[in-house]
This record gives C-alpha cells, structure tokens and sequence, in this order.
C-alpha cells in the first residue's frame, strides 16, 4: 500500500509572526520556516504504518516555494521514502492546493492520502475536505487513531461531544488531530540518507492545474493589544465593574 502524505512549509511555531508595515501579509523575511505541525504528525503516522508492515511505500508531497525542499527533506529524514515538489511562486490557496494534489494522486495511485487537519499560518482547515470531493473518496477528519486492515481503516476522530469511530473504505483521506502521535525526532544519520533519497519536481502547468488564486487579502493586522488587568477591593467593587464598566451583567 502507498501512501501519500503533502506537507506545508510554514513559520516556525516558536517565531513571534509579524505583520508587514503596509498590511498586506505576515513577514516571512529572515524568518525560521518549518514543517507545519499536523503535517509532521501525518508522516510520522505514515512511517508507522510502514513500520508495521502495512504500508510498502511512504511518499511526502509539498507545493511551493524552492525552500520547501528542505520540508520534504526533513519529511524524508523522518522517514518518508522520496519526495516530490510541485514548484511555484505562486499564492496557494486551499482549493488549488487540492487540485494539485488531486492530480499527483492520480498519477501516483496511493491507498491512502494522510495530512495534517490544517495549516497553522492560514488555519483554512479546508484542503483535506477538498481534496476528497475532487476524487469522490470517503474522508475522516481530526483522526486521533488510524487502524488499517485490508481494504478498510477504522479511524476515532474527535469531536465536540467526544470521540467518534468511523469505518471506512481505502483508498481514502485522513486528516491528523494533536493526539494521533508524537512524532519522532530526526536522527543525523537519517538526515544524511535523507540527501540521498529522490526528490522530483514538477510545475503545476505540467499537471494541468490552473493555481491562480481565487480569493484577494485586503488587510493583514496584528490583533488588538489587551488592556492590564486591574485589582478589585471586594465582590461589590467587582459586580459594578462588571456591570458599569465590562456591561456583562
């Protein structure tokens, strides 16, 4: 079974975001970029699986930039066995995104499509979900477990009221919550090897996929700074805050 995991290449989580002077995006000059979380979790779950003997081939997908040849690179160094860049300078959005995707899948006919529930820079939460409809394949969102046996997969996403446990049939797409795993860290060994393991890229022109996108940004701004808290002498003094001044009650 293959199975094809995409990643993002986003700001590092550590990395204080700032707003560009002119609000029209995040600068990311200078800035630290790193494999978006949830995508690390899905490749780690996607070695797991090879490990186990279910899956025989883990394949790492990313679109963007040159630079996200490093994320492919550390997704290899995870454990991943190539990579393939889908080169473009281009604004992504979801719905492009998962176009392209769609067509790597149908040139690479994996079982099993794992990535990360959302991007932490856009928080669109949207690609998974897309990229399911274009192929018509059956999809389990914010996994927590995956269980794979034959040509079926049960996976225990969460939601609101708690847990809940689908089945489904392969070949399908899971998308991965906080919980589903620890990712590993990679080894200096598996980085080296990493270098030496295949990475292809290809243009979006040569998949057929149109990835201009649909939606303009008009203002990027930093959120309002909150006010300091203040201390309260008693509960009155509290309730004619609350009342007075907050009007919450």
């Amino acid at each position: 079974m293959k199975v094809l995991v995409p990643v993002k290449r986003v700001v590092d989580y550590n990395v204080k975001v700032r707003v560009k002077s002119d609000g029209t995006g995040v600068d990311i000059a200078n800035v630290k970029m790193s494999m978006n979380p949830f995508d690390e979790i899905a490749v780690e779950e996607a070695v797991r699986l090879k490990e186990a003997g279910t899956a025989t081939e883990v394949v790492a997908v990313s679109a963007g930039v040159a630079g996200c040849q490093e994320t492919l690179r550390t997704a290899m160094a995870i454990g991943a066995d190539r990579g393939i860049l889908v080169e473009t300078d281009a604004e992504l959005q979801p719905l492009a995104v998962a176009k392209l995707l769609k067509a790597l899948v149908d040139k690479e006919q994996p079982k099993l499509v794992i990535l990360g529930k959302q991007a932490i820079d856009d928080d669109a939460n949207q690609t998974g979900q897309m990229l399911a409809a274009l192929l018509g394949w059956p999809q389990a969102t914010f996994a927590s477990k995956v269980a794979i046996a034959g040509d079926k997969a049960t996976v225990t996403r969460e939601v609101d009221g708690g847990l809940e446990t689908l089945e489904i049939s392969l070949p399908a797409i899971v998308t991965t919550d906080l919980r589903l795993n620890e990712p590993r860290y990679a080894t200096l060994p598996n980085i080296m090897k990493a270098k030496k393991k295949p990475l292809d890229t290809v243009k979006p022109d040569a998949l057929g996929v149109d990835v201009a996108p649909r939606l303009k940004t008009l203002k990027v701004a930093e959120p309002a700074k909150r006010q300091a808290g203040v201390k309260v002498a008693d509960v009155a003094d509290l309730v004619a805050k609350l009342k007075n001044e907050a009007k919450v009650i």
